[in-house]
């Protein structure tokens, strides 16, 4: 069973009425009857598991099958559940918890297709190296090995989307399979992974003596100096290093480090979309993002580069070949994992290990030889700040790209988190939003996943009570999970969602736009954005000219609680327009 049957609630009164007119005890009479003691089960164990993990919130959606569960957590009493409107919205917001705390966030669905729900967040968890558990239930082993009501092959479907996919068949099994579920999630190369819990072994006795493994003591991998030493040596040989950060930076809280890194060399560094932030854009050499989808500013001095230092990269983020089209770079990979085969990405280097405790011994062993470069890039940095400020004034209404990003930027402090959704606004949002601190802009560029925004707000507000959060996005992703508005005003997030409106799938309208001058099957109206989320329980705001955004915004984000969604129509004229001005750029003249 897919949904949730709700039903009505009643005063004590009324119960006992009714119980008295149907001959059938009260709701309070009946709990008297029910057994004292209750014998310890699957689910129970299962709970307890999760709690010695440090679950403290499960994102989800209960069913026939995982009624066990959801008994056994009310019983607990220790692990908050959230209620979504969707199992694809649990899905974001488990996996937007993962990648803000470094923990696994935890989603629940029912099996078949609740289960299948939950595959696109699962599947851009994984695509993104965050750290996330699904828990999807099952029919009984009994009636798996043939066609049934709702039954779907779950480890078959998840198996290929994850780093690890189990289903529990046996009480004994549940305490290594929840550890090691949690431990793959967490590993070198973090990501999704997915337990099956059957219904009736959900309720199965567990024997006396079975309970949560121990958890072991982390360990950070120091590289060899004979490795470091090789390092610095293709360093030292180089004539024009760059650094190319990558998300892994913040997952290993190695921002300080990187940053040491390029100030003992004098290199520039630019960031990944994923790693937006990992270096504070006050720094003189941070060279904004790459990854563009034509060739942007920082993509000149990856040009000039014969050098790439890539830290916490990995290939998903966006094609290598962007940066390194004739393969003739030197790249030094520094990751806790090994990166995957590319023909753009032919790394003279692999170092395994932590990164923080890697580019500590890297830039002990550059001060000694006394390696140091000139490669700052000024204009670049020019370049993007201006562009940055050009529409500060522009008036013009629907609004500019450019003064929507401007206004955004200054409503909001710089330690405020804000969550960019796919499609044309993240372009702008990645290229033009100054960025001061690692996870306060996140953007998914690995799976590129639409409409994760809305609920991921939802639980970057649980997780950083008090503090606004941001959530920006088209209209077309607004729309495919705009329930979750329900969710979060029912649990009291505080969160703002900045809907960029134009009434069509922009990115894509873009792109056909750049194909062949012409695009179709792109636009579609919308309804009363304001009435939907008033509806809903939330406010909502229609900017109507280029002066109401940011007042708007700022008015939005000051406010003590409650959820505020702001329709503002945008003129994506600028994006034609920004590709002829990336054409025109000619750095050597």
């Amino acid at each position: 069973m897919n949904s949730t049957e709700t039903a009505n609630e009643t005063t004590t009164e009324q119960a006992v009425e009714t119980a008295s007119a149907t001959h059938e005890p009260a709701a309070h009479e009946r709990s008297t009857q029910e057994p004292a003691t209750h014998e310890r089960n699957v689910a129970d164990l299962f709970v307890e598991c999760l709690v010695n993990e440090g679950v403290h919130v499960i994102y989800g959606i209960p069913g026939e099958e995982n009624i066990p569960l959801m008994e056994a957590l009310e019983r607990d009493g220790r692990i908050r559940f959230v209620l979504t409107r969707h199992e694809q919205g649990a899905g974001f917001m488990a996996s937007t918890q993962g990648h803000l705390t470094g923990e696994p966030g935890v989603c629940l669905a029912t099996l078949g297709p609740g289960a299948l729900n939950l595959t696109l967040p699962v599947a851009q968890a994984n695509a993104s190296t965050t750290p996330m558990v699904a828990i999807c239930a099952q029919g009984n082993v009994t009636r798996l090995y043939k066609e049934s009501h709702q039954i779907v092959d779950l480890v078959s479907v998840f198996r290929p989307i994850t780093q690890w996919t189990s289903m529990i068949t046996i009480p004994s099994a549940v305490p290594e399979i929840v550890r090691k579920a949690f431990s793959i999630a967490q590993r070198k190369r973090p990501g999704a992974t997915c337990l099956i819990l059957p219904e009736d072994v959900a309720e199965m006795p567990v024997p006396a003596g079975i309970g949560p493994l121990p958890l072991p003591h982390t360990m950070h991998i120091r590289p060899t100096d004979d490795t470091i030493a090789r390092a610095a040596d293709i360093i030292g040989r180089a004539r024009h290093p760059i650094i190319l950060a990558g998300n892994g930076v913040a997952r290993a809280h190695a921002e300080n480090r990187l940053l040491a890194l390029a100030e003992q060399l004098n290199v520039p560094v630019a960031t990944t979309f994923e790693g937006k932030g990992v270096i504070s854009d006050h720094i003189p050499n941070a060279l904004g993002v790459v990854g563009f989808m034509k060739h942007d500013y920082e993509n000149f001095a990856f040009d000039e580069a014969d050098l790439i230092i890539a830290v916490g990269f990995s290939i998903q983020q966006f094609d290598p070949k962007k940066i390194n089209p004739d393969d003739d770079k030197t790249i030094i990979h520094i990751n806790t994992f090994v990166e995957d085969t590319d023909a753009h990405y032919s790394t003279a280097l692999n170092i395994m290990g932590d990164i923080d405790q890697t580019l500590e011994a890297l830039i002990d062993r550059l001060r000694v030889k006394g390696i140091k470069f000139d490669e700052s890039h000024p204009m670049i940095h020019e370049l993007l700040d201006g562009e940055f400020r050009s529409y500060a004034e522009d008036d013009s209404f629907p609004m500019k790209p450019q003064r929507i990003v401007y206004d955004t930027r200054r409503a909001m402090a710089d330690g405020d988190i804000t969550l960019v959704d796919t499609g044309a606004l993240k372009m702008w949002m990645a290229r033009l939003y100054p960025t001061y601190y690692s996870n306060t802009c996140v953007i998914d560029n690995s799976l590129s996943t639409m409409a994760w925004t809305l609920p991921g707000a939802v639980a970057a507000s649980l997780e950083n009570p008090g503090r606004p959060v941001l959530a920006a996005m088209g209209d077309g992703s607004f729309l495919m999970n705009v329930q979750e508005i329900e969710t979060a005003v029912r649990i009291g997030a505080r969160m703002v969602a900045l809907v960029w409106v134009d009434k069509a799938y922009g990115l894509i309208k873009w792109k056909m736009n750049i194909h062949n001058g012409s695009y179709e099957s792109v636009d579609f109206d919308n309804p009363d954005v304001c009435e939907l989320a008033r509806s809903f329980g939330a406010r909502g705001h229609m900017i109507e000219s280029a002066d109401e955004l940011y007042p708007t915004l700022c008015e939005a984000l000051q406010a003590g609680s409650g959820v505020d969604i702001i329709a503002c129509p945008v003129d994506y004229g600028e994006n034609m327009k920004l590709i002829e001005k990336l054409g025109e750029v000619d750095f050597n003249n």
